[in-house]
């Protein structure tokens, strides 16, 4: 009997495969490409059940690898108050409001997405959110879930109305009359209040989770880096995998803490023999350094522009991180680290260092996760030790104006510095993106747009930009790799995976400021159409 297709896709085909890097057809038969190749080869496949796809000269991928989302945490805050779009305190209000009214017998409202700049003075005070709502605990957390706010009640209710013990690099911000404010900086200091949210329940969960995983396949997305993982999770992803509700492949890290016990890592090593099959993975670790610039929680090697004195602080020692690093290493684990500022970053390097010499070197593939701040002497270190650089597009300011505070706070004198990805690149770094949603939108069209489109803050300084080749490369082949599945996926190639995604343009015969317009018609996962328009 003939090797008959399932399916068969038309298009301008990029493939990624630096051996055949572009095609007319790809046929896909069960879980795997068939045949990638002319138009007029893959017709001898198809068979009286074989489905024609013709893309009409549209473009046709690899399924985008987000090299970093947070796809429960923000599923869950899908059934939240949306605050996105608020464009000032008059929008918050509204919001809040409208939330409040129809649903009424929520005992605590939640609230996500809010931007610095929407805010007056880039903060919001208790008083402010009494305002709104004075009798229900209401807690807004800031875009880059770095900063949270809080009205009185909330405050009172967890115990840090008069202030309280944060930690290591968190501020419960304290006002002029010894009450604490409503400014809630990094997780040591909201998570009082934002334990009071309660978690949805099984129905719910699964239910938001859906509608997440709708929106990735509607985007294109077919793999996912999940930055903020833990066992219940994986089991959640593969119990939606064996209903066969899993849209798209989960590489799953697990969180660690400072305060998390060195022998525990063995425990995420052993999560390996339980999560090795193609849709939901584990195998890595992710830890967070620092915070964040707009917070001045980040860690710069020097003071921060507009506060003079204050470099921001790290969650982990040098000597804690060295020797998690070391101990990780040693186990097998991959590490991914949030290092934002210059300092992180450093110190992130400095501990794959410590592993290496300690342990020998490895294919670890070890990765610095944002890197929105690097120093020069640090640029090659990450080609040197074999680091991963994972990015994110859409979290670059575009241009220097009040929309943003992040230029502002590190200081012009930084700017050549500032979200280097050219740089790193020209270094010899391997690049990959992702979105980081919830912080910002999942869309890859909307990440390669500002990749290929960003132009520098001043005249003097260098380009940043990408070409549409490499920004392709760093959503597809490179997610792949960064994750140790450039065999598997990544690449429309005979054996590979079928996961690819049809756009509605040729993004290779329209302008560059077009392509945030570029959507998604046809999703595929596993050789399953997960998505069509």
């Amino acid at each position: 009997m003939p090797d008959y297709a399932d399916t068969i896709v038309l298009a301008r085909v990029f493939t990624a495969d630096a051996g055949q890097p572009r095609a007319e057809a790809v046929a896909v038969r069960g879980q795997r490409i068939l045949f990638v190749g002319d138009a007029e080869d893959a017709s001898r496949l198809r068979g009286p059940d074989t489905r024609t796809v013709d893309g009409r000269g549209r473009t046709l991928l690899p399924g985008f690898v987000d090299s970093h989302f947070h796809l429960l945490h923000g599923s869950v805050e899908l059934g939240s108050i949306q605050l996105g779009e608020a464009a000032g305190l008059a929008d918050l209000e509204q919001t809040v409001r409208s939330y409040a009214a129809a649903n009424p017998d929520l005992p605590i409202l939640p609230g996500y997405g809010l931007v610095y700049a929407a805010l007056p003075d880039q903060t919001l005070t208790r008083q402010q959110l009494d305002a709104i709502q004075p009798d229900r605990p209401l807690i807004l957390f800031a875009y880059d879930g770095h900063t949270a706010w809080a009205n009185t009640p909330a405050l009172a209710l967890g115990g840090i109305l008069h202030g309280g013990n944060a930690g290591p690099n968190a501020e419960i911000v304290i006002a002029p009359d010894g009450l604490a404010s409503g400014e809630l900086r990094e997780p040591g200091a909201f998570e009082p209040v934002k334990r009071l949210i309660p978690e949805p329940d099984d129905n719910r969960r699964r239910a938001l989770l859906r509608r997440g995983l709708a929106e990735a396949a509607r985007q294109g997305i077919t793999s996912v880096h999940n930055m903020d993982g833990d066992a219940g999770q994986m089991a959640l992803y593969a119990a939606l995998e064996d209903l066969g509700e899993l849209t798209l492949r989960v590489y799953c890290p697990v969180n660690v803490w400072p305060d998390t016990p060195l022998e525990a890592l063995a425990e995420a090593a052993a999560l390996r023999n339980v999560y090795h099959g193609s849709l939901v993975r584990a195998g890595s670790l992710k830890f967070f350094m620092d915070g964040v610039v707009e917070s001045y929680t980040a860690l710069l090697l020097d003071a921060y522009a507009d506060r003079p004195g204050w470099p921001g602080d790290a969650h982990y020692s040098a000597d804690l991180f060295n020797r998690f690093a070391v101990e990780a290493d040693r186990l097998g684990l991959q590490i991914l680290v949030h290092a934002i500022g210059d300092g992180a970053v450093r110190r992130a390097l400095d501990g794959f260092e410590a592993a290496r010499q300690a342990n020998g070197p490895r294919d670890s593939r070890h990765r610095v996760e944002h890197i929105e701040l690097i120093h020069p002497d640090d640029l090659p270190r990450f080609a040197g030790l074999g680091v991963i650089a994972s990015m994110q597009p859409l979290h670059s300011p575009m241009q220097v104006d009040e929309s943003d505070v992040w230029p502002e706070r590190v200081g012009e004198g930084r700017w050549g510095w500032s979200f280097a990805w050219a740089a790193l690149r020209r270094a010899g770094a391997r690049l990959v993106f992702g979105s980081d949603w919830p912080v910002v939108s999942q869309s890859v069209m909307q990440g390669i747009h500002a990749a290929v489109t960003r132009l520098p803050w001043a005249e003097e300084l260098p380009n940043q930009r990408q070409s549409l080749s490499e920004a392709l490369l760093s959503y597809t082949l490179d997610g792949a790799y960064a994750e140790f599945q450039e065999e598997e996926k990544g690449q429309l190639k005979a054996g590979m995976l079928a996961d690819m995604v049809l756009l509605s343009d040729d993004i290779f015969s329209i302008p560059p400021e077009a392509l945030a317009d570029v959507r998604p018609l046809l999703t595929m996962c596993d050789g399953r159409i997960v998505f069509e328009a």
